[in-house]
């Protein structure tokens, strides 16, 4: 692992995560979370089914963990029509097989924080949302209190929404969450007075709820700093450096 004191920049890489990181993709899932994430989640991240994710590893290191994860991100392609942000795309009918991705969780390690390894997680995602015709998107949610998370991605230019008043559960308290989205392929706000009819109408659409898979439901968060279709969010811990 990194030495904080040492002056040597490490080399960073990334690339997919794959099943040889399993193990250590759960350890830094605990370590950074309170939140417990079933095994299935892992394994559905680690094979592929269902999950696009990126890992970061120090190349630079001397030991055998060259290529052991120090940092991570996850995202699901859903379909736009699925989202909680469906009424930013209603305007035009020929959107209905739009898709974004979404932002499940992002964590690294502590002791190599403050590198930019986080914005490039991020970077990896928007660049690969890009390269799909059909997507619109990025986006996560982010609890209201964890300014932190809302600064950093307000820095990597994601636009807020919008405020979803008691969208979480934590510990028999309620919490408001923030939407942020980075707009890809022409993706963009409806500015247009019907747009923003339409936005408004969609608020109270979204108060129906609708199915997603058992092992998303209320395990999201992210790490530094996330559900989807879902109002409201029942988390069993509280984590402050999470999109929680």
């Amino acid at each position: 692992m990194l030495d904080p004191r040492s002056e040597i920049y490490p080399s960073i890489e990334y690339r997919p995560i794959q099943p040889s990181d399993l193990e250590v993709l759960e350890k830094i899932h605990l370590a950074l979370f309170p939140i417990r994430y079933e095994r299935e989640f892992f394994l559905n991240v680690v094979n592929g089914h269902g999950i696009i994710s990126w890992g970061a590893v120090d190349t630079s290191r001397s030991d055998e963990g060259r290529d052991e994860l120090i940092g991570f991100v996850t995202t699901r392609m859903i379909a736009a029509k699925d989202s909680e942000i469906e009424d930013l795309f209603r305007y035009n009918n020929s959107h209905k097989d739009l898709t974004l991705l979404y932002i499940l969780t992002l964590g690294v390690v502590d002791s190599y924080r403050n590198l930019g390894i986080a914005s490039s997680l991020v970077r990896e995602v928007i660049k690969h949302a890009a390269s799909v015709s059909n997507c619109r998107g990025v986006y996560l949610h982010v609890i209201s209190y964890n300014q932190p998370a809302i600064n950093f991605y307000k820095k990597m230019l994601f636009k807020l929404v919008r405020r979803l008043p008691m969208f979480y559960y934590i510990r028999g308290q309620h919490y408001d969450s923030y939407l942020f989205v980075y707009y890809v392929n022409g993706g963009r706000t409806p500015c247009s007075p019907l747009g923003f009819l339409k936005m408004l109408v969609a608020k109270f659409w979204s108060k129906e709820e609708k199915s997603i898979p058992r092992w998303s439901r209320c395990k999201e968060s992210s790490t530094l700093l996330a559900s989807q279709n879902n109002n409201k969010r029942i988390i069993s811990g509280e984590d402050t450096r999470s999109h929680v």
